[in-house]
């Protein structure tokens, strides 16, 4: 039999159910694309639609699709073909205005490989692109920030039950399938906004029956995840290893998050040599958990699972009573008050990798902690003022790795020197093309630029492995700038700075 979904799929913007608002911007970015020329982000949960409206979108632009999906093909071929795709110009076979839709399924896939180059490659496509680009992806925050910034974002929601039943009800009518209106909102209740599940459910359930009613539908009902707080409940309290481990997988929670919902919640039940034991099983998941991020090996979530659950129940001095009242992890609400600072951080090592031929996660780990301790509260102004014109650093992010208060006066003239760095060493490098404009400059001054930006990178750089640069790092810097630390230090505590890192 045909897939419903396929066969139901809208075929323009107008027969795309749910999500009007998100639609409507769809339609404009395309109506205006010739303008602004920038490609569109549309994210959101799996099965709403997505997908579809970028298809019928193309329809109603009267725009050939060209479709690929991060995740079918090896990363560097997608992005080979998205960039000759994207930068070919209209030809006879285009369509209208000579434009055709390019549209990257799964997009998000591409934030594993950030220090490979290929999420920064994408980003370089889409703002290159002579056609206009549609990403689709789930999670819109997994992407990176310069490839979110670079495009124009759309979000689409769950489809709500209300939208949901009418689709259902046209596709019962027009296969003949006849239906309860109380089966229908029945199946539209359980896939929770998940309009592709919600067909497919039906489908199912109709050819099984010549009529749909509820019973039908309750008895074809998908299995449905278990609540993380009932599963707390028993893993803390009632279960045994095995039943415990067993019971985890109905719990629609990754083990990166499991880990931190049985951490934050154990110790108001276990204490004493039970706790001990059980946090020693939650170690051992944990070092599971960092060979997989290490590794990229998902097998050994398994074995992660195996402690975290299993090992949890264990520890435990038989059953436990009484109502306990479990929360969300801490760490959680760590993160998000946390978020602005990271993506600081982040956006700071992603320029520094990028300077130094190196990876990411090598510029968070290895290379800001030496520049956190060389301009420490900015006390070596030389070296600070190099560092921000290597790197290209706004007062935000050098008040980031000296843990200066960025609105003082310090850090401010200190950014104004380095653009003025930046600006002599451009005219250095122009190959005369601004003659005239360095005839009007001090010649002593024009030496001393250059000089300086070359001891600034091999500086920085020498000092990023280890092999010198003790006297800088010392934090004794110039003495003309140990007068200048009062106002820094007074704005300082509301800096986390890069010690909460490290």
């Amino acid at each position: 039999m045909t897939d419903w979904t396929e066969k139901y799929r809208p075929d323009t913007l107008a027969e795309v159910r749910g999500n009007d608002k998100a639609r409507n911007a769809l339609k404009k970015w395309a109506d205006t694309w010739e303008d602004h020329g920038k490609a569109a982000i549309v994210h959101g949960s799996p099965g709403i639609g997505k997908t579809s409206a970028a298809h019928a979108l193309a329809t109603d632009m009267g725009w050939p699709v060209i479709e690929l999906n991060a995740s079918d093909q090896r990363q560097g071929d997608v992005i080979d073909k998205i960039a000759g795709e994207a930068s070919k110009s209209g030809t006879l076979t285009a369509g209208g205005a000579g434009r055709r839709l390019l549209i990257l399924d799964e997009a998000d896939n591409f934030h594993g490989n950030a220090d490979y180059g290929g999420s920064r490659a994408v980003t370089r496509v889409v703002k290159e692109a002579d056609q206009p680009v549609v990403l689709i992806a789930n999670e819109f925050y997994d992407m990176s920030q310069s490839l979110r910034n670079a495009c124009e974002e759309i979000e689409f929601r769950d489809v709500s039950t209300r939208s949901i039943v009418p689709v259902l009800r046209d596709i019962c009518r027009q296969e003949g399938v006849e239906f309860e209106d109380d089966a229908l909102q029945q199946i539209a209740e359980q896939t929770s906004g998940d309009l592709r599940s919600a067909i497919n459910d039906l489908q199912a359930v109709a050819e099984q029956n010549d009529r749909l009613t509820v019973d039908d539908v309750m008895t074809g009902e998908r299995d449905t995840s278990e609540g993380i707080f009932d599963y707390l409940d028993d893993v803390i309290k009632k279960l045994d290893a095995e039943a415990a481990l067993k019971a985890s997988y109905d719990v629609d929670e990754t083990p990166d998050d499991m880990i931190n919902w049985i951490e934050d919640n154990m110790p108001k039940d276990y204490e004493g040599r039970e706790l001990a034991d059980a946090y020693g099983y939650l170690a051992n998941a944990d070092r599971w958990l960092g060979r997989v991020r290490a590794t990229q090996n998902y097998s050994y979530w398994r074995y992660a699972g195996d402690n975290m659950t299993a090992g949890v129940a264990a520890a435990r001095d038989g059953q436990k009573g009484g109502w306990t009242r479990y929360g969300p992890p801490s760490y959680w609400s760590k993160l998000g008050r946390s978020k602005g600072t990271r993506q600081t951080r982040d956006g700071i090592a992603r320029r520094v990798a990028e300077r130094s031929g190196t990876s990411i996660g090598t510029a968070r780990r290895r290379v800001l902690p030496f520049l956190s301790v060389m301009t420490h509260h900015c006390k070596n102004r030389d070296l600070t003022v190099r560092m921000a014109a290597a790197y290209d650093l706004d007062e935000k992010e050098v008040s980031f790795i000296t843990g200066s208060g960025k609105d003082t006066n310090k850090v401010e003239s200190i950014v104004e020197d380095a653009e003025e760095l930046q600006a002599e060493a451009a005219v250095e490098h122009s190959g005369g093309a601004f003659e005239g404009a360095r005839r009007t400059t001090d010649d002593e001054s024009e030496d001393g630029a250059d000089e300086a930006d070359a001891d600034a990178q091999a500086t920085l750089d020498a000092e990023a492995d280890g092999s010198g640069g003790d006297t800088e790092a010392s934090g004794t810097g110039n003495d003309a700038d140990s007068g200048g630390d009062a106002d820094g230090a007074a704005a300082d505590d509301d800096q986390s700075g890069l010690d909460d890192f490290f």
